[in-house]
């Protein structure tokens, strides 16, 4: 059995992008969410090994739920994804927990390259 990854993204095309992509790369999807609230639940009943999630979600922004998750569970692993590649934005996903970051639109190999290194650190 692959790695388990969840998903967050209140963009169903690009769960279903990253799910395809991760799925053919040999990684099991065990949940996905489209929002915030939804995404640090799943993450307690599913103990994901990583977790992708959007930095702009619908009820509260990815950096507070990258927060939260990592107050449950200090050795979580997160990507953020983004459209916008903001120095001061990135600085702040990582010094909230996040272990890297993806731009959207996706380069498939790009995000196998990122998530192999993450989900193995």
């Amino acid at each position: 059995m692959g790695k388990r990854i969840m998903l967050v993204d209140d963009a169903k095309v690009v769960l279903l992008k990253l799910s395809r992509l991760l799925t053919a790369a040999g990684y099991e999807i065990v949940a996905v969410a489209c929002n915030a609230t939804d995404g640090i639940e799943l993450y307690k009943q599913n103990l994901p090994d990583l977790v992708i999630m959007d930095i702009s979600l619908p009820d509260m922004e990815g950096i507070e739920a990258v927060k939260e998750i990592i107050q449950f569970d200090p050795n979580a692993r997160i990507i953020m994804c983004t459209y916008m590649a903001k120095k001061a934005t990135v600085i702040e996903a990582v010094l909230a927990g996040a272990r890297n970051y993806i731009l959207k639109p996706f380069d498939g190999q790009k995000v196998i390259d990122v998530v192999s290194v993450v989900i193995d650190s």
